[in-house]
């Protein structure tokens, strides 16, 4: 999210707080994800599951549509062109899609698995990409402005449930948990592949070991298969939530100066000189944040799976 996207949501809060600016109210709203107790589409519950959409589901299936009419939309018009080199942005996608196969699948994987992986592995990059980019477009906070001064839409309806929570789908650790689950099974799938179920499993245990270690480095083993997933959810989740903290930290400094001095000039001091200019080298860092987040999800996923089919010990 931009500064001017970020201080509409901050002036917007500040008007609506009578007794005084909340500022961890605030950026628990826009970071979390929106109440089931009031979705955006209601959905019966399943199993004891809640099967409602909230704005984090709405915004995985938006990622997920902008995604394929894109990559479809760049692949068919090159095939109907016939053109032997691409150009434009399916120039880029073809960057994308080489760069993730050559440099991160065929190095870890080796050739001989580089075309079973490479689909999952860059399927795993462009996602992530396009989910923590969305993430920094300030559509709602646009379409909250939208709707208080022209829409004036009612308070239950869909575009009021759209502005309640944060759009970084990424930032959700129910969603990076399932990303890190996917790659879990992928290790399996691939270990086994490669060398059979039973072996893949007995792979991770070394060879040769005084038997008396093998009791304590068992349970160390099966620890670190669930420790790689983990590591993956957290670190995604944390990264893509971070940065959203700590720039609406940064803001809020804004409203809790003119708050706590009863003047609007201090705040107003504040955001000049201390907040626009923090927040805009924070935001800088974020969209570096974007890429390196999901080229590490993605290359560490590799490796897991390298290691699955070269098991060497």
């Amino acid at each position: 999210m931009d500064e001017q996207g970020q201080v509409s949501g901050l002036h917007a809060a500040a008007d609506a707080a009578g007794d005084g600016f909340d500022a961890g109210t605030l950026i628990i709203g826009h970071v979390s994800n929106s109440s089931l107790d009031h979705p955006l589409i209601h959905l019966p519950t399943v199993f004891g599951i809640d099967l409602s959409v909230t704005k984090h589901v709405f915004m995985l299936w938006v990622v997920a549509g902008l995604l394929f009419v894109t990559i479809t939309a760049l692949v068919r018009g090159y095939l109907r062109r016939g053109a032997t080199a691409p150009n434009g942005a399916m120039n880029a996608l073809e960057f994308v899609v080489e760069y993730v196969r050559d440099t991160i699948v065929r190095a870890n994987v080796g050739s001989k698995w580089v075309l079973t992986w490479t689909p999952l592995l860059l399927t795993l990059f462009v996602f992530i990409l396009a989910a923590n980019a969305i993430g920094l477009v300030p559509m709602f906070e646009v379409l909250g402005l939208l709707d208080h001064y022209v829409l004036h839409t009612a308070d239950d309806s869909f575009v009021k449930g759209l502005l309640h929570g944060g759009a970084t789908v990424t930032g959700n650790y129910n969603v990076t948990a399932a990303l890190a689950s996917i790659t879990f099974i992928a290790i399996i799938i691939a270990g086994s592949r490669a060398h059979g179920f039973v072996k893949h499993w007995t792979n991770q245990i070394p060879k040769g070991l005084p038997l008396f270690v093998y009791p304590l480095l068992i349970p160390i083993e099966i620890l670190s298969m669930f420790v790689r997933p983990f590591a993956l959810t957290m670190r995604l989740a944390a990264n893509m939530t971070g940065g959203h903290v700590a720039i609406l930290a940064i803001l809020s400094f804004v409203f809790i100066f003119a708050q706590t001095l009863s003047s609007a000039t201090a705040g107003i001091g504040i955001g000049m000189f201390f907040s626009v200019p923090l927040s805009t080298a924070v935001l800088g860092l974020e969209i570096i944040v974007v890429l390196v987040q999901a080229y590490v999800f993605t290359l560490l996923s590799a490796v897991f799976i390298g290691m699955a089919i070269h098991a060497h010990h």
